[in-house]
């Protein structure tokens, strides 16, 4: 599970530099910053139980997070 936490910094490292290519600076840095807590995780070497809760809370965080921007925050 460890390894799955540093390919999640991969992907979260290509989401990034692709949208600093495209001009989009905070999300840039919201994903550079996801890219380094998935790599330290990563090589933390916590237990399964651990990884498991840590990515339902990640999720469940974003999830709300995502909800939260589209439905109050963005324009129709």
């Amino acid at each position: 599970m460890d390894r799955m936490f540093r390919v999640l910094g991969f992907w979260t490292l290509v989401i990034a530099l692709m949208s600093l290519a495209g001009d989009m600076i905070p999300m840039s840095l919201i994903f550079f910053f996801q890219t380094a807590v998935f790599v330290i995780l990563g090589y933390m070497r916590l237990s399964e139980r651990t990884y498991i809760l840590l990515f339902w809370g990640y999720m469940i965080l974003s999830f709300s997070g995502f909800t939260y921007w589209s439905f109050f925050k963005m324009s129709i």
